[in-house]
């Protein structure tokens, strides 16, 4: 028989973690280094709720996305010394 060479898998894996996670420095849309790097944040919500946001937020014209980061962003704004 003869031995199977083993190939890179379709998606391989990079070897460094932080790689996975964090983008490139330089955005090609232009945002700036604070903006650059974003973290997934999941919140249980009724299917009731969920239909306001989104008829809300398509009123305004923006995504149900933006429109959450800018009242979150209200809510619990940036202050000195609350970075780890």
């Amino acid at each position: 028989m003869t031995g199977r060479t083993r190939k890179p898998g379709f998606a391989s894996r990079p070897g460094n973690p932080e790689s996975w996670i964090r983008a490139a420095e330089a955005q090609p849309d232009g945002k700036a280094a604070g903006e650059a790097f974003t973290a997934r944040l999941t919140i249980d919500v009724t299917p009731e709720l969920r239909g306001r946001i989104k008829v809300a937020a398509f009123r305004r014209g923006i995504t149900a996305s933006d429109m959450l980061r800018d009242l979150l962003a209200r809510e619990f704004p940036s202050s000195e010394g609350d970075q780890p």
